[in-house]
């Protein structure tokens, strides 16, 4: 086989999969606005926001509880963790020494291979009981921060890490010829460069949180309410669709695959976010 004929094959093939991934996800949306759509169509959109409470059984659905407590568990452990893989990034290629810098980043890729199921045992394990004795009842908002930011620190320092790779060597030589310092190298030069891929691992980190059920479950406490404090327990809507869809059945079904509908809306917001982002970037 020639290779020009190899490679047309190849490219088929990579057409096809990408095809076959793309039909997947649409499969996905499909089932879920099938299971969703008869309670939409019964009560409306506006009863998900405006229900007294969360109680499907009797006609309550209410999910803007599960809702706070998604978000607010997110981007709080965005808020920890993408300054923190930012700077992990910045000194592993900048300013620790070789050896330590390898051993450093196949400490990350370790991390980020972990089960969710081992962050969240260790968390209800050790984090919740630390925080128990700050006050009760130690499962709570800032246990299902921290444990997240934990968990996300990996992804987006990987990314972060990939992006200030990428920036071209020579503009950083130039730089220091010009006798700009290595912190001026960094602040002037790499992060501006750097920003869009940085942006993108920040994103895929924010998914992967909004999308995490089983070390959230286990640490935030599971209990229906918008929290007032970060010592609140609170439930993520992950967290209730795996809670309850063991027994649910008629319209709580439905409601339940309407929270997964929404949480699916707000991943490819995301996703589409960080391909706008990346398609911006102005370097090879």
């Amino acid at each position: 086989m020639s290779p020009c004929r190899s490679d047309r094959n190849l490219v088929i093939l990579l057409r096809l999969l990408s095809a076959v991934s793309g039909v997947i996800v649409l499969l996905i949306i499909a089932f879920l606005l099938k299971e969703a759509l008869p309670l939409f169509q019964t009560i409306g959109l506006t009863r998900f926001f405006s229900d007294a409470s969360w109680h499907p059984t009797e006609g309550r659905f209410n999910i803007r509880p599960m809702l706070a407590g998604s978000f607010l568990i997110s981007f709080g452990a965005m808020g920890l963790a993408a300054p923190l893989a930012l700077f992990s990034g910045i000194f592993s290629l900048y300013y620790a020494p070789q050896k330590g810098a390898r051993f450093y980043q196949g400490l990350i890729t370790l991390l980020a291979g972990i089960p969710s199921v081992v962050y969240g045992l260790w968390g209800l394990l050790v984090l919740v009981p630390l925080i128990r004795k700050l006050q009760a009842p130690g499962a709570s908002l800032l246990a299902g921060i921290l444990i997240l930011a934990l968990m996300i620190l990996p992804t987006i320092a990987l990314n972060a890490h990939a992006a200030l790779l990428r920036v071209p060597q020579a503009l950083i030589r130039g730089a220091a010829a010009l006798g700009l310092s290595r912190g001026q190298i960094v602040k002037r030069v790499v992060l501006p460069l750097a920003l869009p891929g940085i942006s993108t691992g920040i994103i895929l980190g924010a998914g992967r949180a909004i999308g995490e059920t089983m070390a959230v479950l286990m640490v935030a406490g599971n209990v229906v309410q918008i929290p007032e404090s970060l010592f609140d327990p609170v439930r993520t809507l992950t967290a209730n669709i795996a809670l309850e869809m063991s027994y649910a059945l008629g319209d709580h079904r439905a409601a339940l695959f309407m929270s997964a509908l929404i949480l699916m809306a707000a991943v490819l917001v995301l996703v589409v976010a960080a391909e706008s982002i990346e398609a911006k970037t102005v370097y090879e």
